[in-house]
């Protein structure tokens, strides 16, 4: 039967009073550009996930391209290579090239989605410089023996934590297991910017350069811009006679990846509402895990192990091999009842466009290739109820039943 209103939509975002003052006060000051408000969110987001420094940038795809091009101040050169695992948002592989990096892509372990760790030190090559793990659908990757293996060869980890908001890893959170990390503020995700992303850090030498590239290289990094916060004079401008007017001199190639204040705002109120809002969407994502389990003979998902929390980004099942079903007909079935489905990530050198340069070919990566053919996701989201839950798990057995009989 198809319901004529959504009833469990992908995603949502909760609004604060405090984010529609805030918003309200930039438009009446007249000052939306990245000033006070953007400082105080990167504060309570350093607070938050005990680190020292974050700097707020315009994406999370843009958080992980400065977070790779902050290397080249450090004595990587352009074509130089960056790890990353094949199934992820393709923004990963975008974020690489943008930095100037070649991506080296290596499989999956099924059992988690997170990149093989054996796959990794397989890939290292005399041109390697960083790795970039992501925590996909906010399921710590094995941060460990990443670490490990990049203490071994000297090379640098940046975490892709765009979908882990709320994630530990052995009591400590994503954001503050590298030597950085990136982080998007999307719309639907758990802290949210509308737009936006960030990067955290507890090297400040780091911090620095970050808030150089996000405004197109410029020399000055101050962690707030008098000029900008209030129009006042910086005593810092002029104060080098070799480069003249600091505030417009550019000492690297960087982007146009600043957070505006509007943004920020929103980022604050959602601070207000972090710890409830990761209750509850990790409330909905255990009882979905809890409940695929009369479903394993057909359909995949991972579990939450004790050294862990998984970030409650959104719930993913993958369709088994032999399943009598197939993964778009349930698509279809779930849409029909009143539920938003997406596709679960593809391959990015083999099953997305554009990576055809690298030379990577299908088969390459089997178990990437075959989560981004039979995956799916649905949002697990904080206005998502235990009842709408249950409705969710009885649609997809009365989907099963259909077709096998019983469950």
């Amino acid at each position: 039967m198809i319901m004529a209103t959504m009833r469990i939509p992908f995603g949502t975002m909760t609004i604060t009073p405090t984010s529609k003052r805030l918003v309200m006060d930039c438009l009446e000051r007249g000052r939306v550009s990245g000033g006070k408000l953007v400082r105080e969110f990167e504060e309570k987001v350093a607070s938050l996930l005990g680190v020292s420094e974050v700097v707020g940038v315009s994406s999370g795809t843009d958080a992980d391209t400065l977070a790779l091009a902050v290397l080249h101040d450090f004595g990587a050169n352009r074509g130089d290579e960056c790890i990353v695992p094949a199934l992820s948002y393709v923004a990963t592989g975008h974020a690489v090239i943008h930095a100037g990096f070649r991506p080296v892509f290596v499989d999956i372990d099924p059992d988690t989605l997170n990149l093989n760790v054996a796959a990794v030190e397989a890939a290292i090559t005399p041109r390697t410089k960083a790795i970039m793990p992501v925590h996909v659908m906010g399921k710590p990757a094995p941060m460990d023996e990443i670490t490990a293996i990049a203490q071994k060869h000297r090379l640098f980890v940046i975490e892709d934590a765009a979908e882990a908001w709320g994630a530990l890893y052995k009591g400590k959170p994503a954001g503050a297991l590298a030597d950085m990390a990136a982080f998007s503020s999307y719309v639907a995700h758990i802290i949210t910017t509308g737009d936006g992303g960030i990067v955290s850090t507890d090297r400040e030498d780091f911090a620095e350069i970050l808030r150089s590239l996000r405004g197109h290289g410029r020399a000055c990094a101050c962690k707030v811009c008098i000029s900008t916060v209030s129009g006042g004079q910086c005593e810092k401008r002029f104060a080098d006679p070799a480069i003249g007017d600091r505030r417009f001199h550019f000492e690297r190639i960087g982007y146009s990846s600043r957070m505006n204040d509007l943004e920020a705002a929103l980022g604050i109120g959602s601070m207000e509402v972090y710890d409830d809002i990761i209750s509850v969407r990790h409330r909905n994502l255990t009882q979905m895990i809890a409940g695929f389990a009369r479903f394993e003979e057909f359909l995949w998902t991972f579990r939450e192990e004790s050294f862990e929390r998984i970030g409650p980004h959104a719930f993913p099942f993958v369709v088994k091999p032999g399943a009598p079903f197939t993964r778009d007909a349930l698509i279809v079935h779930l849409q029909r009842n009143g539920i938003d489905p997406r596709t679960l990530f593809t391959s990015i050198p083999t099953q997305c466009g554009g990576y055809e340069f690298l030379g990577y070919k299908l088969g390459d990566f089997p178990h990437t290739e075959y989560v981004g053919k039979q995956g799916i996701h649905i949002g697990v989201h904080q206005d998502i109820t235990p009842e709408d839950v249950q409705y969710f798990l009885d649609v997809v057995e009365d989907f099963i039943r259909s077709n096998i009989g019983t469950v």
